[in-house]
Parts: structure tokens; C-alpha cells; sequence
């Protein structure tokens, strides 16, 4: 099936084993620029894995990782590269707790795109100020709800400009009535067309915002396509099981 815009991540039998868990089992995928592709699929479906396998924060056993023209799951890639320019948000923040909203968005920027502080200071509050933290940089993580957390952590990765970012499960430490606040965020950049990689529970989410979705399980791709198509009517009977079981939260 023909998509639209140039491929940007293509994985090629991708395969990840924990001892002897096959937790990515011979996937092949695309993500093309401006893209929004959503995974889903239950807990322990591999999922996760394969983002983590993206950004190199899990070594693939097997397999071709090619970003943007480059193979990047080379054991000499340059990592700082790859996670500039292919950003991840945790499910958990992963913000650093001692440190202002202000100083977890500019050390990056400093340390890997080499910016001054001052360069640094004015990217994140402007990043910051998109998200409607502008009265938050000199809080602490502590200091905030989870929904400012997550978009703290979004903020982070989007003052790096990357090329695409990836979020695991962005919404699932978050109480119900947080979800709806960190949604309409994903919504905005995908409206500004950002690539995007989404695990994801949220399938009313998945179904408005997703242009490709895909569906995991035991470590494989059972069935994949055009979003509105595969969630709505889907081929596969173990993907109509799962959409079946699968209960929708209300997005507030």
C-alpha cells in the first residue's frame, strides 16, 4: 500500500531476546516523515521493546535499524546522534527531580547540541511557553501534576528538534482526568506534522490522530495498515479479539 512521504525509520528483522524471551520476534515496519503510527497490543507484547530498540536504549540481537538514510543499529553508531535526533518520552517522565523544569529542557541542549545556556534558556522557554508551562520553569517535578510532567517531557525532547519522537504509553501514568490534557498536546504536533511513534492503549486516540497503525503480539506484527481502516475494521481475527477486549477510558 502506497504511503505518502519519504520513509525516515525502516526496521528490517528486527529481533530482541532477553535470555531466552523472544521479545521482538522478526518485525519489519516503516515510518514515513509526518507520519503518526500508533502500536498496539496487550502488556508484554514487545511493544515497548521495539521502541527502545530505535532509540538504542535496548541492543537489537538481529536485525537493520535505518534512520533517515543511515543504519543506526551499528555498534559504532554515535548514540548521542541518534537520541537528538529520534526523541523518546518515558511513560514514567523520567524528568530529573532535583532540577528546575527550566535546566531538565536546557541540559540536553548544551551538552549535545553544544548551545550556550542563554541559547539554551531561550529554546526551552519557548518550547515551554508552546506547551503552556511558562509559569513552570522554575518549579520542580515535584512541584507539578503528571500531565505537567509528561508535557515537560515532551518539551524536552521537542527543544532538541528532532526528526521524530517516540512515546511509550504517554498517558499511562497518569490519573484519568490528566489524560485528555496530554492528548490534545500529541494532537497539536501532530497537526504541525510531526513523526511520531505512539504506544498506545488509547484507541479512540489512535483512530483520530493515527495516519498507519499496528498490531502487536508475542513479539510480532499480526496485522498492520491505513489507521481508520485496521482499528475500525480490522482483518485479523486475534486483532478483532483484541480491539473487541480492549474498553475505551473517556478522553476529557
Amino acid at each position: 500500500m502506497s504511503r505518502p512521504g519519504k520513509v525516515l525509520l525502516e526496521i528490517k528483522d528486527l529481533h530482541k531476546y532477553f535470555d531466552d524471551v523472544k521479545a521482538v520476534n522478526g518485525i519489519d515496519l516503516e515510518v514515513h516523515e509526518n507520519e503518526v503510527v500508533v502500536i498496539v497490543g496487550a502488556s508484554g507484547s514487545g511493544k515497548s521493546t521495539v521502541l527502545r530498540c530505535i532509540n538504542r536504549l535496548e541492543e537489537p540481537t538481529e536485525g537493520k535499524i535505518i534512520f533517515d538514510g543511515e543504519e543506526i543499529s551499528r555498534e559504532r553508531s554515535n548514540l548521542n546522534m541518534i537520541r537528538s535526533e529520534i526523541g523518546f518520552v518515558f511513560q514514567g517522565f523520567e524528568l530529573f527531580p532535583h532540577l528546575t523544569v527550566l535546566r531538565n529542557v536546557t541540559t540536553a541542549l548544551e551538552l549535545v547540541r553544544k548551545m550556550s545556556r542563554k541559547q539554551a534558556e531561550e529554546k526551552a522557554k519557548e518550547v515551554l511557553s508552546d506547551l503552556d508551562l511558562d509559569d513552570k520553569y522554575n518549579a520542580y517535578p515535584g512541584q507539578l501534576s503528571g500531565g505537567q510532567k509528561q508535557r515537560v517531557a515532551i518539551a524536552r525532547a521537542l527543544a532538541m528538534n528532532p526528526k521524530m519522537i517516540l512515546f511509550d504509553e504517554p498517558t499511562s501514568a497518569l490519573d484519568p482526568e490528566l489524560v485528555g490534557y496530554v492528548l490534545d498536546t500529541l494532537r497539536l504536533l501532530a497537526d504541525k506534522g510531526m513523526t511520531m511513534v505512539v504506544v498506545t492503549h488509547q484507541i479512540k486516540f489512535a483512530k483520530e490522530v493515527a495516519d498507519w497503525a499496528i498490531y502487536m503480539t508475542e513479539g510480532q506484527i499480526v496485522e498492520q495498515g491505513v489507521a481508520t481502516e485496521m482499528l475500525n475494521n480490522p482483518k485479523e481475527e486475534r486483532t478483532k479479539q483484541f480491539l473487541g477486549m480492549t474498553e475505551e477510558k473517556p478522553v476529557k
